[in-house]
């Protein structure tokens, strides 16, 4: 049986945007009103809100249709992203209203990376403005290539077409440097009605489709597929008895035939197409868009988040990648910092390895960045924990965009597109070494541990460290120290205090201390490694129960008090930026295996303890 043809007008996914009172959601409200999307009851309640709350004085306040939270109505703002469903006879919508506030873009964002083409308001009064062109580059970042520019308030400005030229060309000149082609640009009065159902008598001089027309005309959703090949991301694997294991995803793109050769990524075996399982029947053959099960002629392990290919355009698999990052957390990106990254259906973990610039998007400037800030844009490298199968963002949105989400607090922190793989990363293989840990470890008669020791300056970490190293010496094993303030002497010499570094600086500790333990030996690590993210990233580099985290627990007035670097004092005079206890924070750990009292026990009885658990 082939694929049922669906007979129902084409879907069209679009999102309102631009600064703010700038009308989107009036533009809405009406073109629902005037397209007759509004029962009765709906229009007497729209009514009796707009006395209520409304801004229009006795006139209807559309923008109440769409600003649906207490807060939005009370302010007469959009916060959330306020979906719409409608329909003409031509074809079908979803309208996403996005807010236009600056601390919102990241709502923005999200009504982006799913429309197919973006309606762009500008006050005909105030022309293009820095968020007008900050949701532009969002629109060009997310893969919108079709804009209609509704030049809103024509009727504040009579009507004026020369006001309305000036603003098509500017926009027509950001669209240029964005690579925006398909742009159409409408003189419309959002709360007259001008130009949104059928052109207006108020502007003669106007020759082109009214926004609905515009709307009816764009490209679909989702266009005929190519045949160059099929990706079937797995969200789910199908056992619904104990003979049938079936294989369920959307279709991203192409044509799939019962019979096809496919490849499974990235395991990268190979097998054929035995069945397309819908729930009323088998199909022969489904396209792009489409939600299908499919099973497979021979056994293969295949999992959540693979992907089903077809062999003659299989996505690419990379572990590297060149991504272009929107930041959405109030907290800054710091590089080396690991994330979960979600892909389709699949999560691994990341990190950023390198920022190589942020770009204002008000200038398209390309800028330096130590770290990434609320709502800003930068192209980073980004490093995976194993390889995914992906295409780049601009072939295909869902094997090529991603979300990061912070491992403590599970927040979405990010969101992003794949540019492409990082080559280099593709030639770099393990080498294999006949001699391994265990060999190395029992020439030397010990078992290879980490001990991390944390806690604010002064505490008493590289004292205690001193006394573990001695005393480990005195029963004859093999240890060495790693201190903050040696190892920033020569490999940390380049970097700094602020967030960003401490992050590398540990980052770059924890590979050296994973070496050595490699290497058979005791590695003890004395640096006061603030941050809990980064003491669980270099934990987990380490096998179970091969890294020991020591809390040196030592209250801030009493670290101060042994001070004899005077280093508090010159914190406390401004002296030293960024210095832990008192200008940045210290994230205490939540479960060390040792936690020492250095306030109530000698540094001897301690290191004691420490040498005990070993």
């Amino acid at each position: 049986m082939s694929a049922k043809i669906d007979t129902t007008p084409d879907l069209l996914r679009f999102i309102t945007c631009g600064s703010v009172d700038d009308g989107k959601s009036t533009l809405i409200g009406r073109l629902l009103r005037d397209s007759r999307q509004l029962a009765d009851d709906q229009l007497t309640t729209l009514a009796s809100d707009s006395r209520r709350l409304g801004t229009q004085g006795d006139d209807i306040d559309y923008a109440l249709l769409v600003d649906g939270l207490d807060a939005e109505r009370e302010q007469g703002i959009t916060i959330d992203v306020a979906y719409r469903h409608f329909r003409t006879p031509n074809r079908r919508f979803i309208v996403a209203d996005c807010p236009g506030h600056v601390q919102y873009t990241r709502n923005m964002a999200t009504g982006a990376s799913t429309a197919d083409l973006a309606i762009v308001l500008v006050d005909a009064r105030k022309g293009l403005l820095p968020q007008t062109r900050r949701h532009s580059w969002i629109v060009h970042l997310f893969g919108i290539r079709q804009v209609i520019v509704a030049v809103n308030k024509m009727d504040l400005v009579d009507y004026d077409e020369t006001i309305f030229r000036t603003i098509e060309n500017e926009y027509h000149a950001l669209a240029e440097t964005l690579g925006i082609h398909s742009i159409t640009a409408i003189p419309v009065s959002a709360l007259r009605g001008d130009n949104l159902i059928a052109t207006s008598a108020h502007t003669p001089w106007y020759t082109g489709p009214s926004l609905l027309q515009a709307l009816e005309d764009a490209a679909p959703s989702n266009p005929s597929a190519s045949g160059e090949g099929f990706h079937l991301p797995v969200q789910w694997v199908n056992r619904s008895s104990s003979d049938f294991r079936g294989y369920a995803g959307t279709l991203s793109g192409g044509i799939v035939n019962t019979g096809d050769e496919v490849v499974v990524l990235p395991s990268g075996k190979r097998t054929r197409l035995a069945r397309i399982v819908t729930a009323d029947s088998d199909l022969t053959s489904s396209e792009a868009g489409q939600a299908i099960t499919v099973t497979l002629e021979d056994e293969i392990d295949v999992a959540r988040g693979d992907v089903i290919a077809s062999t003659r355009n299989p996505p690419e698999v990379a572990d590297q990648f060149a991504v272009h990052l929107l930041w959405m957390n109030e907290a800054p990106l710091l590089p080396g910092r690991s994330y979960w990254l979600k892909i389709g259906a699949r999560t691994v973990a990341a990190s950023v390895t390198e920022i190589k610039h942020r770009i204002d998007v008000d200038t398209q400037a390309e800028l330096a960045a130590r770290e990434i800030g609320l709502n800003e844009v930068a192209v980073c490298n980004l490093s995976l924990a194993e390889a995914i199968p992906f295409t780049p963002y601009a072939q295909d949105r869902t094997l090529g965009g991603f979300i990061l989400i912070d491992r403590q607090s599970n927040a979405t922190v990010a969101a992003g597109t794949i540019d492409f793989a990082l080559r280099r990363a593709a030639n770099i293989h393990w080498q294999a070494i006949s001699i391994d840990q265990h060999v190395r470890a029992s020439s030397l008669g010990q078992v290879p541990r980490c001990v991390w020791f944390t806690g604010l300056s002064g505490s008493g970490k590289s004292t205690i460290a001193n006394l573990v190293e001695k005393k480990l010496q005195a029963l004859g094993k093999h240890a060495y120290i790693l201190d903050g303030d040696n190892v920033r002497h020569g490999l940390n010499r380049d970097l700094g205090f602020t967030d960003a570094d401490r992050v590398e600086n540990i980052r770059r500790v924890a590979e050296v201390a994973k070496l050595m333990t490699d290497a058979g030996l005791i590695v003890l690590v004395s640096f006061i490694s603030p941050f809990r993210a980064e003491r669980r990233l270099a934990r987990a580099l380490f096998g179970e129960g091969e890294f020991i985290e020591v809390f040196v627990d030592t209250p801030l007035e009493v670290a101060e008090s042994r001070d004899s670097k005077g280093l508090y004092a010159k914190a406390r005079a401004g002296q030293i930026p960024n210095f832990t206890g008192i200008d940045s924070p210290y994230e205490a750990p939540e479960a060390a295996e040792l936690n020492l009292d250095t306030v109530n026990q000698s540094a001897e009885s301690l290191a004691e303890q420490v040498v005990g658990r070993l």
